[in-house]
């Protein structure tokens, strides 16, 4: 496959493996299972109800690979669609669905794009006009890598935003298995082994996990999307999710890189750093 692997100086190389990113792992599956295709295959095969750490922590394993893996992150991505091949079935309305239809697996992959603009806006910095292009680019590299139909990608990212409007307006649904997500996120647990300093961020004084799981979840969601789920959303708790993001934005980038990013890509950055400094000094030498 004629398909660049990631490499450092890449925006996903800088960004994907932060624990930052939690923060928007709930609302991805809650945009993904929306659609009917996606909905009825995790509510069949997956395990996000009994194992849910541990699907998310399969999931983080397999993203870190794609970007972090090099020539190991086109075997991923090989492997992945492998694995999802034979889930098929009909659902409770009598709809045919297959995992590696070509809009699911597109939508499973796109969706995530929104979701890191989303991130950076609440809990970061926001994307430039150029970044977001950059950023795209990028997603349309690793849609390659997912071999995900070119077809489903937009070419653009102004393609991609009309799109996704489209695809909340016309094709996503309330779900039952969106709506199921969202009520198992609120008695989800701390992620096990969160570094220390990061706690606060999960579970402020007088609130749950969960509850914040989810108070972050509903809040970034898009509003048409919680129009769709029937989520109350107020003028009270923008305020509150844009001080908490604030605060995230403040501090995420002071902590030391050990605890800014999960394991794998902290070990993966070391190493690339390494390597480059083994390279200069056999150029110097």
């Amino acid at each position: 496959m004629d398909v660049e692997p990631f490499a450092p100086g890449s925006l996903h190389w800088e960004t994907a493996g932060e624990y930052r990113n939690l923060l928007v792992a709930g609302s991805a599956l809650v945009l993904q299972t929306m659609h009917p295709a996606v909905g009825a295959a995790v509510a069949e095969h997956s395990v996000y109800k009994q194992d849910p750490w541990g699907r998310l922590n399969r999931t983080l394993a397999s993203i870190h690979t794609w970007v972090y893996g090099g020539a190991d992150g086109l075997a991923e991505g090989a492997r992945l669609r492998e694995l999802h091949k034979p889930i098929s079935g009909v659902d409770e309305q009598g709809r045919c669905y297959h995992a590696l239809n070509g809009a699911a697996w597109a939508w499973v992959h796109l969706s995530l794009f929104e979701r890191f603009v989303t991130l950076n806006r609440y809990f970061g910095t926001p994307y430039t006009e150029d970044g977001e292009r950059r950023l795209y680019a990028e997603t349309r590299q690793l849609g390659a890598i997912l071999r995900v139909p070119e077809r489903e990608m937009p070419p653009t990212v102004e393609e991609f935003w009309s799109y996704f409007d489209e695809m909340v307006a016309d094709r996503l649904e309330p779900h039952p298995t969106a709506l199921d997500v969202l009520t198992v996120m609120r008695g989800t647990p701390m992620p096990p082994g969160l570094p220390r300093p990061l706690r606060p961020l999960w579970a402020p004084v007088g609130a749950g996990s969960g509850e914040v799981n989810y108070f972050v979840t509903v809040g970034t969601l898009p509003p048409a999307v919680r129009e769709k789920l029937d989520l109350p959303w107020s003028a009270r708790d923008e305020r509150r999710l844009r001080h908490l993001g604030r605060a995230v934005a403040m501090l995420v980038p002071r902590l030391p890189e050990r605890l800014r990013y999960m394991p794998m890509p902290y070990h993966a950055r070391k190493a690339a750093r390494r390597l480059r400094g083994l390279e200069r000094a056999l150029r110097w030498a």
